[in-house]
């Protein structure tokens, strides 16, 4: 822990040797994912220019959206602040991660905190490492601008802090603490509903610990905390038509029609594929069955977890408040965890493309102090000779696993620094190639598909306007309905299109003769169509 010391005068807070490993792992994790940034590593996509161009909608006063352009469940906080940077700098992908970059920092504070607290300081020192790592999966997850899980885990680390403070009486302004406590929790469920879990768990865990105090002014300043926190959403819900209000829109796609597959597959797809690619354990292509391992093992730590907590709340039966909100946390994080991955695998999605929906089990890094915990008690026993033979060997296997668990982050983390980024940046050298060809030459109404168009607006800062068409060239996904109609209403608007994709040739069909003779340039990996009449089979 820090240790005062005197100054001439002045009493400066003085690092201990786990504080210090930990801040050095913490700033090597930023830097790391800073250089990341600096190159757009990982690959930006359309998704995440939609809050690109939100946050410059917001800049430049024209736009204050509550929800993702498109939908009504996602929360636009990410946008929001984007867009101060780029109101200053101008749209860009690295200005658009910057914030997403800090709150990984924050996040790596808050844990190291409450570890510290919960467990011991080298324990916490470890924990920071591993998340210092970070392979593609798990940096997509925190770097880029596409809602929610950056924002939403250090809301749930502060709350869980404050609870903790409230409990051990460290914290002062106690109403106020409950009050923030509310705000975050009404800012969280506007921004991500997959944080729900353990927004449900933290909400216990601080009823244990102020269950009185929240019977007076602390629980209406809780109570105001979350309304003024998600007041956004309910002003956006109260104005929606019939259908469109966040629970039903939610409930449409978190719901896939059609035969559900076995619980068998989806376990597998969640345990097998899921855990270990959001804990950094495999490739962004997948798991090998060496990487799998962890996913077997997770609900084992998940039971001995929970086991440990109770036991260490059940030998602190009758001391202070303070001394027992430990396991009570503990067991808070345990439970997310468990809801979060039960909630997973009851989706179709963990058995029909486990892989690209990986990404909803990322808030689980909140839980891994107390998941790795158990771990990490059995090996300090056995290292310090204070158990039996089966004792020092569970130890040694403890050990060995915490060991694994480190070595293979980090062998994946430096195979993705060192060979997995040149795809990302070439992809993006070509979107700035097309990006900028156009930006000079025209045309500057255009069509294309959904992943090409509003990464196209961005790059271009709106000086080119996309509509988005599906492969057979009807009218797409088209998230922001001005670009559609301004595009609609341009006289010779142009065709951006893949080489060789579907659309590409099903444009080349439909302009028959003229597909040669209408102007035509390869960009990037793109052709650019510009014929003289317009080319609308939708209308």
């Amino acid at each position: 822990m820090s240790h005062p010391e005197q100054h001439r005068g002045r009493r400066r807070p003085r690092l201990d040797r786990p504080a210090l490993v930990a801040l050095l792992f913490g700033l090597a994790g930023v830097v790391y994912r800073l250089v990341l940034t600096l190159f757009t590593v990982p690959v930006s996509n359309s998704d995440e220019a939609t809050f690109g161009l939100a946050a410059l909608h917001i800049a430049r006063g024209r736009e204050h959206p509550v929800f993702l352009y498109g939908q009504h469940y996602m929360g636009m906080l990410e946008s929001y602040l984007a867009a101060p940077l780029v109101a200053v700098a101008g749209p860009s992908w690295p200005v658009l991660r910057l914030p997403m970059l800090a709150l990984y920092a924050v996040f790596l504070y808050l844990i190291h905190r409450l570890t510290r607290r919960l467990c011991t300081p080298w324990f916490a020192a470890f924990v920071v490492g591993l998340l210092a790592l970070g392979p593609e999966r798990v940096v997509r997850d925190q770097l880029t601008v596409v809602g929610g899980r950056p924002e939403v885990k250090p809301a749930v680390l502060l709350m869980l802090l404050i609870t903790v403070g409230l409990a051990a009486g460290t914290v002062h302004r106690r109403r106020l603490a409950v009050g923030l406590f509310g705000l975050l929790v009404g800012l969280a469920v506007w921004s991500d509903w997959l944080i729900l879990p353990y927004l449900a768990v933290a909400g216990l865990a601080l009823v244990w610990a102020v269950r009185r105090e929240l019977l007076g002014w602390s629980g209406l300043l809780l109570v105001a905390g979350v309304v003024v926190g998600v007041a956004p959403m309910i002003v956006d819900n109260l104005r929606a038509g019939p259908g469109d209000d966040s629970l039903t829109v939610f409930r449409e796609v978190s719901t896939k029609a059609g035969p559900q597959p076995p619980w068998s597959d989806r376990i597998r797809g969640g345990l097998l594929e899921g855990v270990p690619l959001a804990h950094g354990l495999c490739p962004v292509d997948g798991c090998g069955r060496w990487q799998q391992w962890f996913g077997v093992l997770y609900p084992v730590l998940l039971v001995a977890g929970a086991a440990l907590a109770v036991l260490a709340y059940r030998r602190a039966a009758g001391a202070p408040r303070g001394e027992r909100v430990g396991p009570v946390v503990q067991l808070a994080l345990i439970a997310g965890a468990a809801l979060t991955l039960l909630s997973y695998v009851r989706s179709p999605l963990a058995a029909t493309s486990p892989l690209d929906n990986a990404r909803y089990l990322s808030v689980l890094q909140l839980s891994l102090p107390a998941v790795l915990w158990p771990l990490w008690v059995a090996a300090l026993t056995a290292w310090r000779g204070t158990s039996s033979v089966l004792g020092r060997f569970t130890g040694a296997l403890s050990a060995a696993v915490l060991a694994a668990l480190t070595v293979t982050t980090l062998v994946v983390t430096v195979l993705f620094a060192a060979t997995g980024t040149a795809a990302s940046r070439t992809e993006e050298r070509q979107a700035r190639e097309l990006a900028a060809a156009l930006r000079a030459d025209g045309p500057h109404e255009v069509y294309g598909d959904y992943w090409t168009c509003n990464r196209l607006i961005f790059n271009t800062d709106e000086s080119v306007i996309c509509g988005v068409l599906d492969g057979d060239l009807s009218p797409g996904q088209n998230r922001y309905r001005p670009y559609w109609r301004q595009v609609g209403r341009a006289e010779r608007p142009g065709y951006v299109v893949a080489v060789d994709s579907p659309m590409d040739r099903r444009l080349r069909r439909l302009l028959a003769d003229r597909a040669d003779a209408s102007p035509v340039r390869e960009v990037g990996g793109y052709r650019v169509y510009h014929p003289d009449t317009p080319v609308r089979p939708w209308r």
